[in-house]
């Protein structure tokens, strides 16, 4: 049985957008072209590691572009959970400071696209295809039910 190309096309669509995205994010946290990042950053968080606001974002921005590579690596099941893991820290801390609601929202709904992500790597990645089409039944399950038909 072949695989459903949609989903396919889903898992694709995923893949690139949520590699690129935190790669293009990360580099730009050293050129500020798409944001000037650093007023997003509670605070706070400078003042507890003892480093200036610059630094910190440069460091982000490392972390971001090691996740969006990953992403496009054998890994993308792990960097996906990653991605959604960042995403969520961001929009927590965004929340915690009452400010840039709406992009904490909109990080929440990234989040979600970097879970299903993940799940769809599983699925890709643990049966073959048409098991996992079938319902998700494991290799035992399907030998026995064919040894009998």
């Amino acid at each position: 049985m072949q695989p459903d190309p949609r989903l396919n096309h889903a898992w694709w669509t995923l893949r690139i957008g949520l590699g690129l995205a935190p790669i293009f994010a990360g580099l730009d946290k050293y050129f500020d072209r798409l944001a000037e990042w650093e007023m997003y950053l509670n605070p706070l968080v400078p003042r507890l590691l003892h480093v200036s606001a610059p630094t910190f974002m440069h460091i982000v921005g490392v972390v971001e572009i090691v996740a969006g590579l990953l992403v496009f690596t054998r890994f993308t099941r792990y960097a996906a959970y990653i991605v959604m893991a960042w995403l969520l820290a961001i929009a927590a801390s965004l929340i915690l400071q009452g400010l840039f609601l709406d992009i904490a929202v909109r990080d929440i709904e990234l989040s979600l696209g970097a879970f299903v992500l993940a799940k769809l790597t599983e699925v890709r990645g643990s049966e073959p295809m048409g098991n996992a089409l079938e319902g998700g039944r494991g290799n035992a399950e399907t030998q026995s039910v064919h040894h009998l038909v």
